[in-house]
């Protein structure tokens, strides 16, 4: 019988994952064309991917906590009746950027494009290329150095946070 991994544990095997990704992304950070900026492409990618899979997966795992609806709004909700108003709104913020980097430019790309303090890098939309494979950055910046940290680091403690209620 398999035992299920926590959150703790997925989040800490998402961040040995991404680290070669970002070790490539800072390695390649001066590409702009060629096979380098290929690279820096995929890598960027693979750092997109791991970002909203850690995201969904902690979505999944914790859904238990709320009868039904939208997870991040009851979750946003229970943090600020719980005091956690900062960490409510980090977690409402990388909703949103996991939501961009899902379905592109939306409702929580504007949301986050209006945001005065915001914790995400935005690429305006205008400023994207239509050929996708040229581009190293998408409409979120994940290759920012405290993105993915502070992704991660605001899971877990949404998750402390929930498992002690």
């Amino acid at each position: 019988m398999n035992v299920s991994k926590s959150i703790a544990e997925l989040v800490a095997a998402a961040q040995a994952n991404a680290k070669a990704p970002q070790d490539r992304i800072s390695e390649l950070s001066h590409a702009t064309t060629g096979p380098e900026a290929e690279q820096l492409r995929a890598a960027t990618v693979e750092l997109e991917k791991i970002s909203v899979d850690i995201y969904s997966v902690f979505e999944a795992r914790m859904q238990h906590h709320f009868k039904r609806g939208p997870f991040s709004r009851k979750l946003q909700s229970l943090l600020v009746a719980g005091g956690e108003t900062d960490l409510a709104e980090r977690i409402r913020q990388y909703y949103l950027a996991i939501n961009v980097l899902k379905h592109g430019k939306g409702d929580s790309y504007r949301e986050l494009a209006k945001e005065q303090d915001a914790l995400v890098l935005l690429r305006p939309a205008q400023d994207m290329i239509e050929d996708d494979t040229t581009r190293a950055v998408g409409l979120v910046d994940v290759t920012d150095e405290g993105f993915f940290d502070g992704l991660t680091a605001a899971i877990l403690e949404a998750y402390r946070f929930l498992e002690q209620k």
